[in-house]
């Protein structure tokens, strides 16, 4: 048996069926064309094989993944500038395949194949192995779905998504006022262990920057996700809309520090302005002051000193507790259980040695609400009210801390205080418009304090500020929510669909697509849901229909949960059993 390692692009026709019963010889003529014109030229000169056809799909081989992938954008851009209506899905994987003949079989090709179906129109879907080989060899854009359970394969694969595949011109329209993304420094300290620290730094500026009102700052979690990646900085300016690039590097040795920046004009590629800083590690926050106001110069000098509004963080005491507190951030922002108590741990260390400094009774407020809304919800009682003592202490320290406002108000709301909640959100609207979690945390508060239609602007306004977040599938999962209240049910499903695709491995996508499902009476896959969230987040599902939720409102509650009773979700002698 001959076995050899291969990249595998799988292709399936979208709507096949539907097109075939239309109009079969039409739809015959167009998939012969998508070979002559697109599939074969393209195969060609990206060195790949087509090995199979199954009348509506596609397994090709290539020697590499970067050339799979790299094939698989270009299919895709080219059917997008095609009027024939024919559309492809793309799974891409790389692994060992068992050679018979001119075929090919194993689970290198099984992977992609089951892949694929979770690619949207036109999109590509590629597997956490591919993912890796792509760092510094191709510049792609790309979304972690989380772990997949794909049929027939024992394990499940971790899966991303590639946005923006239709073509290396495609991209956001630029903001009217001047628009900057800052991008994750590199450490070039040669040890790992630093790595947060210069997050730490990159993140500074960022906050700096957002307070200047006429500036236009994409989110640290949308611009982390270029880190660790040779990038094409006009294809980031393009993916993210932005005019400006701000990048850097940090070196750091004994007890001085080197931090090196540019700038640069992403439409054209231009270096605009370039700086280096030596200091003693006790002046972090003297550069982060400098190149803030460096920055603003060059972007704007007619503008910088009668427009520039900013901030400036209360500093720590101390060097020990600044690391502490980005330490815990660092863990914070990973969103895992086990990373979230190391989170805590890290936090907590920071606010005792400085109890002054308010940003990390902010973090901590964040993390501890995560611990009993996500983490632990059968235990929130023991968490939330930690998470509102610390939201409180960080805003009676520093009240002009948007971030601390717009946490303050997400742990007002789920202690049931909405108007206080209310309150808080709108402030830290106020005090950051540039803030895509202030308006999170707002459109939050709106939606469940029975105010859904004033929250879609601030909902429609996180995607804008933060365009690749992380954190994406949290804000879908709140507009699930919000359309659920507005009684839109079919957007509703939609944004669930998302947070689902995002993240299958939390209930809450799951639960609220069953419960829109079911309010629009679409029985069949809303029991089916039912089956899915019995059998794998049993224990999550019991803690949610356990407690009394204290951010809903008492009409909003007895909808959800009654839709969620229609799909076979209710408690029984304390528990719930799967529908028969």
């Amino acid at each position: 048996m001959e076995r050899r390692l291969a990249a595998i692009m799988a292709a399936d026709v979208v709507g096949f069926s539907r097109q075939m019963g239309a109009d079969e010889a039409a739809t015959l003529a167009r998939i012969a064309a998508l070979r002559a014109d697109v599939l074969d030229p393209l195969l060609a000169e990206h060195r790949g094989r087509l090995f199979k056809i199954m009348g509506d799909g596609f397994l090709a081989e290539f020697a590499s993944a970067v050339q799979a992938v790299a094939c698989a954008v270009a299919v895709q851009a080219r059917l997008a500038e095609r009027v024939d209506g024919i559309r492809l899905r793309i799974g891409v994987h790389q692994g060992d395949v068992v050679v018979q003949g001119e075929d090919l079989m194993g689970d290198g090709v099984n992977i992609a194949a089951r892949l694929e179906p979770l690619a949207e129109p036109g999109g590509i879907v590629i597997s956490a192995r591919v993912h890796e080989d792509l760092a510094g060899k191709l510049t792609v854009a790309t979304e972690d779905m989380g772990e997949q359970t794909l049929k027939n394969i024992a394990a499940p694969i971790r899966a991303f998504r590639i946005r923006a595949a239709a073509g290396p011109e495609a991209g956001l329209a630029l903001p009217e006022k001047p628009s900057i993304a800052v991008l994750a420094f590199t450490n070039m300290s040669g040890d790992v262990e630093q790595e947060y620290f210069a997050d730490g730094i990159a993140e500074d500026i960022i906050t700096a920057l957002s307070h200047i009102r006429w500036l236009f700052v994409i989110a640290r979690n949308s611009s982390f996700t270029y880190k660790g990646r040779a990038v094409d900085l006009k294809q980031v300016g393009r993916e993210l809309g932005v005019r400006y690039i701000l990048e850097g590097s940090v070196r750091r040795a004994a007890n001085r520090l080197r931090v090196t920046v540019q700038l640069i004009e992403a439409l054209t590629g231009t270096h605009l302005w370039a700086e280096r800083y030596d200091r003693t590690l006790v002046d972090i926050f003297a550069i982060q002051d400098e190149i803030t106001e460096a920055v603003a110069r060059a972007i704007e000098p007619a503008l910088a000193a009668a427009e520039r509004q900013r901030a400036r963080a209360r500093p720590p005491e101390s060097l020990g507790t600044w690391e502490l507190y980005h330490r815990g951030l660092w863990h914070l922002y990973k969103f895992a259980p086990a990373e979230n108590l190391l989170a805590i741990d890290f936090l907590e260390r920071a606010a005792g040695r400085d109890p002054d400094f308010a940003a990390p009774r902010a973090a901590l407020a964040l993390a501890y609400y995560f611990q009993g809304w996500l983490y632990q919800p059968q235990e929130r009682t023991h968490w939330l009210p930690r998470a509102l003592r610390h939201g409180r202490a960080a805003v009676a320290l520093d009240a002009q801390d948007a971030a601390a406002q717009a946490v303050l108000g997400l742990c007002l709301l789920f202690s049931g205080q909405h108007q206080a909640a209310l309150a808080a959100t709108a402030e830290a609207v106020r005090l950051n418009p540039n803030n895509a979690m202030a308006h999170g945390m707002h459109a939050t508060a709106l939606a469940f304090s029975g105010q859904p239609d004033e929250a879609l602007p601030h909902a429609a306004e996180i995607a804008r500020l933060s365009p690749v977040d992380p954190l994406l599938w949290i804000w879908r999962h709140w507009l699930s929510m919000l359309h659920f209240f507005r009684g839109d049910f079919p957007a509703c499903a939609a944004a669930a669909r998302d947070v689902v695709r995002m993240r299958p491995d939390i209930v809450n996508g799951h639960r609220t697509l069953a419960a829109a499902l079911a309010a629009q009476g679409e029985m069949a896959e809303a029991r089916a849901l039912t089956h899915h969230i019995h059998a794998h987040f049993n224990t999550e599902m019991r803690a949610f229909l356990a407690t009394r939720w204290e951010e809903f409102r008492e009409a909003d509650y007895t909808a959800y949960v009654t839709a969620l009773a229609q799909a076979g979700l209710a408690l029984s002698d304390g528990a719930f059993a799967a529908p028969g």
